[in-house]
């Protein structure tokens, strides 16, 4: 199973890093042996919201070859829903088997059509905003099977260890829980 965490300028680092932490545990657990993840993005470099420095691993090209998409969210979604180039890039997951969103990530799944006909959630300040996509739910972590969304910042580590269980199962999600010390 191939992953892309993608990573974009304004982001909100902790929605990234923590669905990134519990499943990158996957591979470097041995939970599932066949686990790789690449790091995404436009740019040679991104800043979430604060100043923060990223250097992706994979600098654009179609996304289309991973099984699971997670994007996160930040301020910077706010531009980016209206950035064809950026939507398009987006759009070349569309044969994704999973696509998954923390906070304000729905909006761009929202805005590339991978939410259509579909309940989404988000943070509480954008439930507005994610309307104009699909039908809103206040839900912690939204499951409609292919596409994953959860909702504000510290969700993220909820989504990641929900992920974990859906591609490894119960038990691989509960040592990962434990490893993490998360309650």
């Amino acid at each position: 199973m191939r992953a892309a965490f993608i990573i974009f300028e304004g982001m909100t680092a902790l929605d990234f890093v923590g669905a990134y932490d519990p499943l990158t545990r996957l591979g470097t657990m041995n939970l599932r042996e066949d686990f790789a993840w690449d790091v995404c993005a436009l740019t040679n470099e991104v800043r979430d919201n604060t100043g923060l420095r990223f250097a992706p691993t994979r600098v654009g090209g179609s996304l289309g070859t991973y099984e699971l998409l997670v994007v996160p969210g930040g301020y910077g979604t706010r531009e980016l829903v209206e950035d064809g180039a950026f939507l398009d890039w987006l759009r070349t997951a569309a044969a994704c088997d999973l696509k998954a969103s923390v906070c304000t990530g729905s909006l761009l799944l929202g805005a590339a059509g991978f939410l259509e006909g579909r309940r989404a959630t988000t943070h509480p300040s954008a439930f507005e905003e994610l309307k104009k996509f699909c039908a809103v739910s206040d839900e912690r972590v939204v499951d409609e099977g292919d596409v994953i969304t959860a909702g504000g910042v510290t969700a993220a580590i909820d989504l990641g260890l929900h992920l974990c269980e859906r591609l490894a199962g119960a038990e691989a999600k509960e040592k990962i829980r434990r490893q993490m010390d998360y309650h």
